[in-house]
């Protein structure tokens, strides 16, 4: 019987969620399974990739060959390193000790790795959204300047009429004298 770690569908349309999954490769994609494994979820930035890697190593050793999709997330989680680092020690390449130090000394830098993008991520998110509320609060102060300009201008309007209706007045009147002298 031949195992496969694969993905089972769920969750609602356009909204997929998936669990990770041992199944005979006969069985349907949706349908029965050995064990459950863990859970993938496409939708969030980066996705969410939750399992329990001691069962997916122990599936790994025993001999069952994940899909694809799968294969990349137990690389991703160092799954396949830890297989092959056990690997070399079983043909006594290496000791345990040695192959617990490299592993461990790669798991944390690939936390590392994957918490510092979890931050950029977000910083670039409120970055946006700080950007966004300024270019806001701009139209915002535009518009409302327009509405006090609309609203203010009457009054001194008439007035400024009024002060240049008289200079005019005046102007004309001057003018007169000066041609009649």
């Amino acid at each position: 019987m031949a195992v496969k770690i694969r993905l089972a569908r769920r969750g609602r349309k356009k909204a997929a969620q998936f669990d990770i999954v041992v199944a005979d490769a006969r069985a349907p994609r949706d349908g029965r399974f050995i064990e459950k494994i863990g859970t993938y979820d496409p939708n969030t930035n980066p996705a969410s990739i939750n399992f329990d890697g001691e069962k997916a190593f122990d599936w790994i050793m025993k001999g069952a060959q994940p899909t694809d999709t799968v294969r990349a997330m137990l690389s991703y989680r160092g799954v396949l390193y830890r297989k092959h680092l056990q690997l070399g020690v079983i043909k006594g390449a290496i000791s345990q000790d040695v192959a617990d130090e490299r592993f461990t000394a790669w798991k944390e830098q690939k936390d590392t790795k994957i918490e510092s993008k979890r931050t950029t991520l977000g910083t670039a998110k409120e970055e946006t959204r700080k950007a966004a509320l300024a270019a806001e609060t701009k139209v915002k102060e535009a518009r409302a300047e327009a509405i006090r300009k609309k609203n203010t201008p009457p009054a001194p309007v008439a007035e400024a009429a009024a002060e240049g209706e008289t200079t005019e007045a005046e102007a004309p009147a001057e003018t007169t004298e000066e041609a009649g002298a």
